[in-house]
């Protein structure tokens, strides 16, 4: 019979159905699995994946199959490495996630300084915004105009496509067009 507590007795149970053995070993590793899944997930991407999530899916993942007994470990080492295997590649596909193209962190916008949002524009500012905005809007018809206007009045895309009577996916269509023709502008207008 196997001590209370031990490798054995705490996977016997887990295979059983027993939560506390679930409890022990989460409790076991997952904080060293935080600080990996930390150390895997650059800034960027850590202001849209938190570890802790990772760390969840990890072990949703890892309990799952093991309950069918696709594992077949016989110490901690062993667990703790399949763990880990898991956490890196878990937070390799978070990576890959959002760099695809339509969500790449690489291309958003970079903080913005809170004294020029808390400023009203300069009247300089405002012409060249006007100016911008009307050589963006150029040959959009009058429904795509609305949906710019509302997505700039920070109407969230189903608010858009709701106002305009148009799908989601039109409205993101012409919304993709617009920030595409706004980087060729600034391509443009780059030294």
């Amino acid at each position: 019979m196997s001590q209370p507590g031990s490798f054995s007795d705490v996977i016997g149970r887990l295979r059983a159905g027993d939560d506390e053995a679930a409890r022990q070993l989460f409790g076991r590793f997952a904080a060293r699995l935080m600080a990996l899944a930390r150390s895997r997930l650059d800034a960027r991407l850590r202001q849209k994946v938190d570890a802790e999530d990772v760390v969840q899916s990890v072990f949703k993942s890892f309990f799952r199959r093991d309950a069918d007994e696709q594992f077949d470990f016989g110490s901690w080492d062993s667990r703790w490495s399949l763990l880990t295997v898991l956490t890196v590649r878990k937070c390799a596909n978070q990576a890959q996630h959002y760099r695809r193209r339509g969500r790449d962190l690489g291309r958003e916008a970079a903080a913005i300084d809170g004294e020029a949002l808390a400023r009203d524009p300069t009247p300089e500012e405002a012409a060249v915004l006007a100016e911008t905005l009307e050589e963006v809007m150029r040959g959009l018809t009058e429904r795509e105009r609305e949906m710019v206007v509302l997505s700039l009045q920070g109407k969230t895309m189903p608010e858009v496509s709701a106002a305009v009577g148009r799908a989601e996916r039109t409205v993101r269509r012409v919304l993709d067009q617009v920030r595409h023709r706004l980087e060729r502008m600034q391509e443009d207008d780059a030294p």
